[in-house]
């Protein structure tokens, strides 16, 4: 069993090494910063009874999964930015509002709270329901642009069709995946999520 001073010296000595391993990764350095200092608080949380020498895999495996926790969240982030940017949120006077903001605010403490989770895991299913009901080459398009990132090119080439058939697909999928999730009372939702944000902000200040 590693000591506290065994313990600290181990994160010391990893830290610099892990922070550069992370930055290069996922190309931010305060999200670098964060992913670090996560994994370290899982090393100390859930394994301090374990020696020395089983440290340094376990904490690679921490940071790893930590990293993979990031860009799974930035997956779901993207998809629902590219859904609810296909319609705009009118907000309390009048004006539209942001949805990328408000699905920021809304989902804010995605991490932590329980609860938010859960909503997380839900919409995810409402997105996946709605996913299936595409026509095929629409669910095909949708997929390997907003899911596995690849570019309208690379898309165009992996289906065996146009570029310009590529956008038509997409778009007619983004709108028809939008309009699902409005159906659901997504929209509501968010807009009751992002005043309760505004009013919680005002209230601190």
């Amino acid at each position: 069993m590693a000591t506290r001073h065994e313990l600290s010296d181990f994160l010391e000595q990893v830290e610099r090494r892990a922070f550069k391993q992370t930055a290069y990764a996922v190309r931010d350095e305060h999200t670098a910063l964060d992913i670090v200092q996560d994994a370290m608080m899982k090393l100390v949380e859930k394994y301090p009874d374990k020696p020395v020498s089983e440290l340094p895999m376990l904490f690679q495996r921490i940071l790893q999964n930590t990293m993979r926790d990031f860009w799974r969240r930035q997956k779901v982030r993207n998809i629902w930015t590219t859904l609810l940017s296909s319609f705009s949120v009118p907000g309390e006077d009048g004006e539209e509002s942001d949805p990328l903001e408000m699905l920021t605010s809304s989902n804010r403490n995605v991490q932590d709270e329980p609860e938010a989770q859960l909503e997380q895991r839900q919409t995810m299913r409402l997105i996946e329901e709605a996913l299936h009901q595409l026509p095929t080459r629409q669910r095909e398009a949708f997929i390997m642009r907003y899911w596995e990132d690849m570019d309208v090119a690379e898309t165009a080439t992996a289906m065996g069709c146009s570029q310009g058939s590529v956008k038509t697909h997409c778009s007619r999928a983004v709108r028809a995946m939008a309009s699902t999730l409005e159906k659901h009372g997504l929209v509501e939702k968010m807009l009751a999520n992002h005043r309760l944000v505004k009013k919680e902000v005002n209230d601190e200040a």
